[in-house]
């Protein structure tokens, strides 16, 4: 299925500034509240259901013989269409 980017942002900021913007959306994610991105004059509004999939991974890139670049990657995942009620395979525990 072919992949259609409706936002993207990519900016070195510091870990208090990120932390600030993951709060903002997990406030309104608790809130029941839709969640806007927006970036110069691009901008979405997205609302997820109550029950969405979220997706944590970790991941190297690069050689296996060398260092590479490390990402974690949040993701919230559901389908237009239905309300989502994703099974991950088990509780996720972020420490």
């Amino acid at each position: 299925m072919p992949e259609d980017v409706l936002f993207k942002s990519e900016s070195d900021q510091s870990r208090a500034d990120i932390a600030t913007l993951l709060r903002r959306v997990a406030d309104n994610l608790e809130d029941g509240e839709a969640i806007t991105l927006k970036a110069g004059s691009e901008s979405v509004t997205l609302e997820p259901p109550a029950r969405p999939t979220f997706e944590v991974k970790a991941e190297r890139e690069g050689p296996t013989d060398a260092p590479g670049e490390l990402s974690v990657e949040f993701e919230l995942e559901w389908d237009e269409a239905s309300e989502g009620d994703g099974d991950g395979g088990g509780p996720l525990e972020i420490e």
